[in-house]
């Protein structure tokens, strides 16, 4: 148990070190330039519409799932009567 938690903290240690030099090229500017208004809405909008589809495509797929294992079930009670 020791060295898990010695590994994790050694981990995060050598993360946060390194993750500063990451960020700190080109005058803290990301791959796309100068983070102005317009960048910033199409963004929020784009997470607007994004955190709606997952939950909508994952309870899709979860109610599809959901309706095969009651099939199955179904088959296995059906034939073993």
């Amino acid at each position: 148990m020791r060295s898990v938690f010695k590994t994790l903290a050694l981990t995060l240690a050598l993360t946060l070190a390194l993750s500063a030099n990451a960020f700190a090229g080109d005058n803290g500017m990301g791959w796309i330039g100068e983070a102005d208004d317009k960048i910033v809405t199409f963004f929020g909008l784009g997470l607007v519409i994004l955190f709606p589809l997952v939950a909508l495509i994952g309870s899709y797929i979860q109610g599809r799932l959901e309706r095969r294992a009651d099939e199955r079930k179904n088959a296995i009670f059906k034939s073993g009567k």
